[in-house]
């Protein structure tokens, strides 16, 4: 399956599967009216830079739940090896024509769109294989941002070994002086905070955020994510 794209777009690929072995089901599990991964979606396609979204998912029918998702949601979406996650986003990469695409994980209901589309203005700026904010790592974890040229993951893929194809950039960071990669910071280092969701206790402080918000949630940036995790902490107002 081949989707229409403008050949100079920088798609979003928003890689999700449910099978995940800390929290099982996770990016389907309903969070303040819908599923996890739907407030990605949200988030992702308010971004000015990069479009269009596509969720990769595997081709293992327990990933059948995430395809019937993004057919809901109105998202197109492309199946592929389960922990071959290089393949996969190779190949949804080449589905759209794109020459580079964004890599979002799909754990991260809070990304915020303002800093994809200044990791591909980033991007853009130069003649770069990555683009990131993640080789220094300054942003909390849930707002990791990757813009990677296609040909540069191509031609790294042989070289890689079977975990580093499954966690996609492993291998650019620790092979850094072969790619041209730049990096963009927070101005205050947030990198030990955590609002992706990984455990229990990360979907209670979302859902605890989220009951906060008076605003539809993809509408908060970081910054105010931020506040409103303190707030949470600090117990009832």
């Amino acid at each position: 399956m081949t989707f229409p794209a403008d050949a100079d777009a920088i798609p979003v690929l928003l890689q999700a599967r449910a099978s995940s072995i800390r929290l099982p089901g996770k990016v389907l599990r309903p969070l303040h009216g819908k599923p996890l991964l739907a407030h990605a979606v949200d988030r992702l396609r308010r971004c000015r830079s990069a479009q269009p979204v596509l969720i990769a998912t595997s081709d293992d029918p327990t990933d059948d739940a995430v395809a019937a998702l993004a057919a809901e949601l109105g998202v197109a979406c492309w199946r592929g090896p389960m922990d071959d996650v290089v393949t996969r986003l190779l190949d949804a990469s080449h589905s759209l024509n794109a020459k580079a695409f964004v890599r979002i994980c799909g754990d991260s209901p809070f990304i915020d769109p303002e800093l994809v589309d200044r990791a591909v203005v980033l991007f853009r700026s130069g003649s770069f294989d990555l683009a990131t904010n993640i080789l220094s790592r300054s942003f909390p974890k849930g707002q990791s941002v990757e813009v990677i040229r296609r040909d540069a993951l191509a031609a790294a893929r042989p070289a890689m070994n079977a975990a580093e194809r499954e966690h996609v950039t492993t291998y650019f960071y620790a092979h850094a002086s072969r790619y041209r990669a730049v990096n963009f910071s927070a101005s205050t280092d947030n990198s030990l905070i955590q609002l992706s969701i990984d455990t229990e206790a990360d979907f209670a402080m979302a859902a605890a955020m989220m009951a906060r918000m008076s605003r539809p949630p993809e509408e908060y940036g970081v910054e105010e994510l931020l506040r409103l995790r303190d707030d949470v902490l600090m117990g009832p107002p």
